[in-house]
């Protein structure tokens, strides 16, 4: 039987795609029982606890929001590492630092438990219709075990190494992914200060070297619209990844200039209100910023 533990913006999707194409049973967990509850329509069993979901899984799936949460459901009262047997697995959708994901693979090892970061990139549309890309860090065997797993939720499957190489490519995605955001906002404040039409200015951007998959999906569909739902990707979200980029730079011996001016412009957006907002609403403090 699988386990999933956290229904949010993500998981919810995933979750479901699983329960969907794996055919096997799955039972859930999250915290938010309303979220807990719509899941039993997609033939997920609602779980009591983390520990009813370690007790009865083989195969468990974490999609959370930061390390903090990861690190209690793996090792607080009733966790995953008190109560999955030996021979189990957990694998982690979720973005975390480099060195937690390292050592929770350690602490679950010593008890005969697999451990594999596996974070997703791409957005909640993706989730929804199973497309996401995946990046897994651990050893090949269990790559090769959970990859028909990982099918049900991603057409884009990499395996990048040893456990926390996945960690590390999604936070280097994020952070290069923020920092074009940043680069979008600013320009359309300059393409709005020039009167040109922003929906054909993006279009002309999409049509040369400026062109990216932040363009074709931040910018087109939100920057553009003015459009920054919550229960996305939000600002703060944002600020905890670019935090994890920032902390692995330290670690390397690296100032990253670049991460950094993203991370203070997101800082500016959640103190402008924007906090939960799907992050590319730093739009509206690079248009407000104006120097005098």
């Amino acid at each position: 039987m699988l386990g999933f533990i956290g229904l949010g913006v993500m998981g919810t999707p995933m979750c479901r795609n699983l329960a969907a194409k794996s055919g096997q049973e799955l039972r859930a967990f999250d915290i938010d029982l309303e979220a807990l509850a719509n899941m039993d329509e997609s033939g997920v069993t609602p779980a009591e606890s983390i520990r009813d979901v370690a007790e009865h899984s083989d195969i468990v799936f974490l999609s959370l929001p930061g390390g903090a949460q990861v690190n209690a459901v793996c090792m607080g009262v009733g966790s995953l590492l008190t109560h999955l047997k030996p021979g189990g697995l957990v694998v982690d959708f979720s973005t975390t630092p480099v060195n937690l994901a390292r050592d929770l693979s350690a602490r679950f090892v010593a008890r005969g438990i697999q451990f594999v970061d596996a974070p997703v990139a791409r957005t909640r549309e993706a989730a929804v219709t199973g497309t996401l890309s995946v990046m897994v860090g651990g050893p090949e065997h269990v790559f090769t075990r959970i990859k028909p797993l990982l099918e049900c939720v991603a057409t884009d499957i990499t395996h990048c190494g040893g456990v926390g190489t996945g960690q590390a490519m999604k936070i280097i995605n994020n952070m290069v992914l923020f920092q074009n955001v940043v680069a979008l906002a600013e320009a359309l404040a300059l393409i709005r200060h020039t009167g040109v039409d922003p929906q054909l200015a993006f279009e002309v951007l999409a049509k040369g070297s400026a062109d990216s998959f932040a363009l074709r999906n931040h910018g087109m569909k939100a920057m553009l619209r003015g459009d920054y739902p919550e229960r996305a990707f939000s600002s703060e979200y944002a600020l905890k990844d670019i935090r994890y980029a920032l902390r692995l730079g330290e670690e390397a011996g690296l100032y990253l200039h670049g991460a950094d001016n993203a991370k203070e412009t997101i800082k500016k957006a959640i103190h402008a209100g924007y906090g939960k907002a799907y992050f590319p609403a730093l739009a509206k403090v690079v248009g407000a910023g104006k120097k005098r």
